[in-house]
């Protein structure tokens, strides 16, 4: 949703619930972990009542720990903290557990999957970041395909089944290598809201 028009929230709100996506990606920013401030609380708040579909609060932020009961308050189904902001991260995810929600862990485009070897475990989801985090519209950072494959190897080693969540620079072309590659999940936000036709764009999406 950080490509939607927040003059027009609403609208933008009503036609994801009206489209084949199957969450809201939400990504709140502080200006401090991320060099962009985007929403806060009470906007997450005020859509609480208008999602009609899963809302995946993805805080790029700096010490999210303290953040987690009004995310939880928010009806947050999944909570992403990032692996570069938590010193300790297995306390963080517990904590995101215990408070009734999903715990997904993002790493930085610059951060290897193989510091998760010790947590994945723990984990619902881990959302690879495929552009910088802080904006919208970026090129998309192509070794995403082959760390999304590592991951799933991982995930495959250990019996598990964490979900794998890619986000920045999703389109009709890099969709399919990623969800070759084992991704899950795909976030697409400007190549949503910027198409001529959002519903379509979303439900060409779903076709790959």
């Amino acid at each position: 949703m950080l490509s939607a028009d927040f003059l027009n929230l609403q609208k933008d709100i009503e036609m994801v619930n009206n489209s084949e996506a199957d969450w809201f990606h939400l990504d709140i920013m502080d200006g401090v972990f991320v060099p962009n401030i985007s929403f806060g609380f009470p906007v997450l708040e005020a859509m609480k009542g208008m999602c009609k579909k899963p809302m995946d609060v993805h805080l790029m932020i700096v010490e999210p720990q303290k953040f987690i009961k009004e995310v939880a308050d928010c009806g947050a189904y999944m909570m992403n903290v990032h692996y570069e902001a938590c010193m300790h991260l297995h306390r963080t995810v517990s904590a995101i557990k215990e408070a009734g929600m999903k715990a997904g862990v993002t790493l930085n485009p610059h951060t290897p999957v193989c510091l998760l070897e010790d947590i994945i475990q723990d984990l619902d989801m881990v959302l690879l970041m495929s552009v910088n985090p802080g904006y919208g519209g970026q090129k998309f950072i192509e070794h995403a395909v082959d760390k999304t494959r590592c991951l799933k190897e991982m995930i495959r080693r250990k019996g598990l089944e964490t979900l794998i969540e890619i986000d920045g620079g999703v389109n009709l072309q890099t969709a399919p290598e990623l969800l070759d590659a084992g991704a899950d999940i795909l976030v697409a936000g400007s190549f949503v809201f910027k198409s001529p036709d959002p519903l379509r764009t979303i439900h060409e999406l779903k076709a790959l």
